[in-house]
């Protein structure tokens, strides 16, 4: 019998069975039914994180403080107006002695004081100061908002990567199942051969250590999965220990044009925008102290009532008491104007203006930083996009490989090392794939959220 008759006598032999290993492999195998995970979306995943987090739950709550600052009255703008009360009670022994006359005695003698009165004060003038702070307040307003605002893309940006490296791992875990139905089939085959004595026992021992080895490695990828899923409940701001099954596929957005993110860079970061509000701030902070050099003229008025009554009065050798009651309206106008402080509204005024070279400095390195960061990142997006085209016509020239492999060794033609070899590249290509195009979506996230992009007109962007 020549080579080829024996080779598709044998192939008959495996096939047939094959199919008896396999049904009483599923029939010994019978795995409990376990509940599906809940499906979660990357839109869910970012609505519960903006409700949840932490990080962005604190910088509203800084953001709410600082606009309930924003008040004419917090500048100065309006008078103020209080209102005192006091009333006191008094007991005393009197003694009088007028010359060589008797003295005129009143012991236990009780007296009482009131005193009620409306004082306003409203500062009319102060070199402009009031809305010098005013403008502060706004733009102190405004900086926390960027605050705010760069918080939450941040908290995107790492709930979209989380999510993402979720569904890589995930991805992982399918390619590792493949890969041992592929290493159960060369065990199967290579048994049938053993039973026909056509091959060495050492071959369905060796198929049988790298299936293992395969299982070894996907148990090791369940853990990379259940910390992925750790990571991403941690960022939502839920317990860890809630299981979800991730939706969403990744898919790369291949068109951002460099120009775009540059100019969204120089528009619409809120770091930088965070930045330039900080030069505003320290240039209101500058003015607000020259205002002090300026006289300040503020407008007093005011309504009292005093009444006191008096238990030890004398008229005559007559003990009588005494009543004596004042109310009326007091107006006036307070100017103060400053001399002399010791040289401190000098010392005051050149910090103020440190202060403000210092902001104009931190713009300078901030626009230098995203600038590099821009730059970094615009590299390593082109880059994964080349590396993600090469590796989606790599996986198909890997997976066509690894059926001529199967083909091949189903009939005597391949030996298990060869297959194997096959088998690992596809797995290595899997992989791959899986990672370039995490990175790919990973840089692009990065770019948008460098650009502003990544919140338009409050509505987070996936």
């Amino acid at each position: 019998m020549s080579l080829f008759s024996r080779s598709l006598f044998f192939s008959f032999l495996l096939f047939s069975i094959s199919p008896l290993a396999w049904g009483q492999q599923d029939q010994t195998a019978k795995p409990q039914t376990v509940a599906p995970a809940p499906p979660l979306t990357l839109q869910q995943a970012i609505q519960i994180g903006l409700e949840n987090n932490y990080g962005i739950r604190l910088a509203r709550t800084d953001e709410q403080i600082v606009s309930n600052n924003v008040t004419r009255g917090n500048a100065g703008q309006l008078p103020s107006v209080n209102g005192n009360f006091t009333r006191n009670f008094t007991r005393n022994n009197v003694r009088q002695q007028l010359g060589d006359q008797d003295p005129r005695i009143a012991n236990g003698a009780e007296s009482n004081q009131l005193n009620a009165n409306v004082a306003l004060n409203w500062t009319v003038f102060d070199g402009l100061g009031m809305f010098i702070a005013y403008d502060r307040l706004k733009a102190l307003e405004k900086q926390q908002q960027q605050i705010t605002r760069a918080t939450i893309e941040e908290s995107i940006a790492n709930i979209t990567d989380a999510y993402y490296n979720v569904v890589r791992e995930s991805g992982k875990i399918r390619s590792l199942e493949e890969a041992l139905n592929i290493g159960q089939q060369r065990i199967d085959l290579t048994q049938g051969r053993v039973d026909v004595g056509v091959s060495a026992k050492v071959e369905v021992l060796t198929a049988r250590v790298d299936y293992n080895a395969d299982r070894s490695l996907l148990l090791q990828q369940q853990e990379l999965l259940s910390a992925a899923k750790i990571n991403l409940n941690n960022l939502l701001g839920r317990t860890t220990v809630i299981d979800f099954q991730p939706v969403d596929s990744i898919v790369v957005t291949t068109g951002l044009r460099a120009e775009e993110i540059v100019q969204g860079v120089l528009d619409k970061n809120p770091r930088l925008q965070q930045a330039r509000l900080g030069v505003d701030v320290a240039r209101y902070e500058r003015r607000l102290i020259r205002a002090d050099r300026w006289p300040q003229v503020s407008l007093t008025s005011g309504y009292g009532l005093t009444r006191n009554i008096n238990g030890a009065a004398f008229f005559g050798t007559q003990l009588a008491t005494n009543v004596s009651r004042n109310q009326g309206l007091n107006y006036g106008v307070v100017a103060t104007i400053p001399i002399f402080n010791g040289f401190n509204q000098r010392r005051l005024e050149q910090n103020a203006r440190v202060v403000e070279e210092q902001s104009r400095l931190l713009l300078d390195q901030t626009r230098l930083n995203l600038d590099a960061e821009t730059e970094q990142a615009l590299a390593r997006y082109q880059n994964r996009l080349q590396l993600l085209e090469l590796e989606e016509e790599n996986i198909l020239l890997a997976r066509e490989n690894v059926n001529i492999a199967l083909a091949r060794y189903r009939l005597g033609l391949l030996t298990p090392l060869d297959l194997r070899v096959a088998q690992r590249s596809q797995l290595d290509a899997e992989v791959r794939l899986l990672d370039i195009r995490y990175q790919a979506k990973q840089a692009e996230t990065t770019l948008r959220r460098l650009s502003g992009y990544l919140v338009q007109e409050g509505t987070p962007r996936p």
